[in-house]
């Protein structure tokens, strides 16, 4: 007899195989009994002719899907079979959808995304900037959509001046990228927008079809003035996104990006005017400064102005003559009283005299004999006198 196994430990076990047999799974049906619970989690069936597939799709998983499944709607799932053993049942545990079809949808736009990048349609270097204060703005887009109404809101709060022309295209379905590329096509025959607007209000990927198609990313390519893509879908980017010069998150953006705020212009403008006055006032200055200047140097002016410095001049040489002449003064009488304490004379004037014989000084008594004539110089005159003996040696 074989192994007796509990309900629990049955239910585990071919949860266990059915996890490890069906993993990443793709499969396609019909989507019924959608739910999508507060948790933020999906709920739902998917069938066929044949079975249903009971289905969850967790809130992490979900958040990147980009739609909300319907039912009827057919999809593919790619994702795990588990078993959920309090019920006893098993479940498709999804990790993304997309629509039937949509494989192929997507692998026919990255080959024509591919094909234009090629073409340089993406470039940034062709990208055109757009006008800073345009006069008149067109609008291709549906009439009634809220696109259009947003727009124009924007616009008359911002720059109520500017003008609007509408050219009216549908912007999904069938026969919507014929028509985006009309009203395009008649907007720069019109040849009065300096700028122009293309777009919708949001919306499921399919109704963004038309603005992936080839020929509407031609027209806008094609169109003499910078073109503004306002498809209103963050997650996706179109091919209309990728060749307009500029991309906005919604009209609503697409309108502030193309006009101006008046009330920030006018405050600019009062700002640059202040700084133009205050400008203007600093040059006339400095001219009325430099003018001032020239009519004070006039000739006469020039003549005294020659006159002060000749007299400066004069002053400073006087004054050096002075300084040169006090200096050679005292050098001469620091000299003279040197002289003074040298000469003989200041001698004298101690009580000294100088013995002449025949002209000459006498400095040693051997050349004197008793009774030889002398003069005597004094420091006042002098007198003759008669040697009666003569004392030698140093006495």
């Amino acid at each position: 007899m074989g192994e007796i196994l509990s309900v629990g430990e049955l239910t585990h076990r071919i949860k266990r195989a059915l996890e490890r047999g069906f993993s990443r799974v793709e499969v396609e049906g019909e989507v019924s009994r959608f739910v999508a619970h507060r948790s933020g989690h999906w709920y739902f069936v998917l069938k066929d002719d044949d079975a249903v597939l009971s289905c969850a799709m967790f809130r992490n998983a979900n958040q990147r899907v980009g739609f909300t499944p319907r039912d009827g709607e057919r999809l593919v799932l790619v994702g795990d079979v588990s078993v959920y053993p309090p019920r006893g049942n098993y479940q498709l545990i999804v990790r993304a959808m997309r629509r039937a079809g949509a494989g192929d949808i997507a692998a026919r736009l990255e080959a024509l995304k591919r094909k234009l990048q090629a073409e340089g349609l993406f470039d940034p270097r062709r990208k055109r900037p757009l006008p800073p204060v345009p006069r008149a703005v067109g609008v291709a887009t549906s009439p009634t959509g809220a696109a259009i109404r947003d727009i124009l809101k924007v616009m008359r709060r911002r720059f109520p001046g500017a003008v609007v022309y509408l050219a009216p295209c549908r912007v999904q379905g069938e026969g919507a990228a014929e028509e985006i590329v009309d009203a395009l096509r008649l907007l720069a025959e019109h040849g009065k927008s300096e700028v122009i607007i293309v777009g919708r209000g949001g919306g499921s990927q399919e109704d963004l079809f038309c603005f992936n198609d080839e020929r509407v990313a031609r027209a806008i390519a094609a169109s003499p003035v910078p073109v503004v893509s306002a498809v209103g879908h963050e997650i996706d980017t179109t091919i209309a996104d990728l060749v307009a010069d500029r991309r906005a998150a919604t009209p609503s953006h697409a309108a502030e990006l193309v006009v101006p705020e008046r009330e920030r212009m006018l405050q600019d403008l009062d700002a640059l005017d202040d700084r133009m006055k205050a400008a203007m006032a600093r040059i006339l200055r400095r001219h009325r400064e430099r003018v001032g200047r020239l009519v004070l140097r006039g000739p006469h002016r020039r003549l005294q102005d020659a006159r002060r410095r000749c007299d400066e001049l004069g002053r400073r040489r006087d004054l050096a003559m002075r300084r040169a002449l006090e200096g050679r003064r005292s050098r001469l009488a620091g000299a003279r009283g040197r002289l003074d304490a040298l000469s003989p004379l200041s001698v004298l004037g101690r009580g000294y005299a100088v013995v002449l014989r025949e002209g000459r000084a006498v400095i040693d008594a051997a050349e004197l004999a008793p009774g030889d004539g002398v003069e005597l110089r004094l420091h006042r005159g002098g007198a003759s006198a008669r040697v009666e003996a003569v004392r030698r040696g140093g006495g």
